[in-house]
Order: structure tokens, then sequence, then C-alpha cells
């Protein structure tokens, strides 16, 4: 009977490959997305990964803000339909009127605070228009969007 563990090193075909030692951000501006497949359900990169993580966190969340007082409705209907004594509307009443748009609104606050703690962690940086400045150093006009010189 042969050993199967042994640690020959004589063979090419065993020899461990390293990443060159890149760390995740490296390897992450390495990728050429044009030729990556998108797959939510198993996302190729980390930075994928990473976003595709706060996305359906995202989601879970605001499943729960919309169909949770629906729900409770239907399960617990006396809870639910009794008089706040502060407003005096139901409950299910406030918090589909006020609980709806404030969750969407505080879980849009959310989702951007987690894409730029990503954008940062992976060095991602965000186009801003605004920011831009010409950096033409010839002394000539600069040539219009169409190609053309400005007259």
């Amino acid at each position: 009977m042969t050993d199967n563990n042994s640690h020959n090193t004589s063979d090419e075909s065993n020899e461990l490959q390293t990443d060159g030692g890149v760390s995740e951000v490296e390897r992450e501006k390495q990728i050429d997305y044009l030729d990556v497949e998108i797959n939510l359900l198993k996302p190729a990169t980390p930075f994928m990964q990473d976003h595709n993580r706060i996305i359906l966190r995202g989601f879970a969340i605001w499943a729960v803000i919309v169909f949770g007082p629906i729900t409770l409705t239907r399960l617990a209907p006396d809870v639910m339909t009794s008089t706040m004594p502060v407003l005096g509307f139901p409950l299910h009443y406030f918090l589909i009127a006020i609980g709806g748009p404030g969750g969407a609104l505080l879980l849009s606050v959310w989702y951007v605070r987690k894409r730029d703690h990503i954008d940062e962690k992976y060095d991602i940086e965000q186009f801003a228009g605004a920011d831009l400045e010409r950096t033409d150093t010839s002394g000539q006009e600069p040539t219009a969007t169409d190609g053309g010189a400005e007259k």
C-alpha cells in the first residue's frame, strides 16, 4: 500500500502556488471586472461579497419595516388596532405612516455609510464631477465636447 500523505517535492504538479503576498485590496485592484461573471448567489470578488452582504442585510431590514406592521396587525389585531394614548391613532396607522418612511430614510443612511466603509476598505474612489479641475497647462483653449474647437 502506498503512502498518499508523503510530501515529495520532486513532483512539480504538487507544488503550492502562492498569491504573491498581495492583500485583498491589492488583489481587488488587479481584477478586470469586465471579465468577471456576476452572480448574486456566489460573488466572485471580496468587494462583491462585502457589497452583497450589505444588500442582503438591507433587504432583510426593509422587509421587516414594510411587512412587520401588516403581519403584526394580522397576528395580534387587538394590540395593533388599540388607540395610542399619545396621538389617539391606532398603532398600525402610526407604524405604517411614520415608521415606514422613517425606516426607509434610516435604511438609506445606513446603506450609504456601509458602502462608504467598504469603498475605503478597497480603496475605491467615487466620481465627483464638481471636484474635477482642468489640468490643461498648454495655454490653448479647451476643446469642445464634440471634438471641435469652441468658436
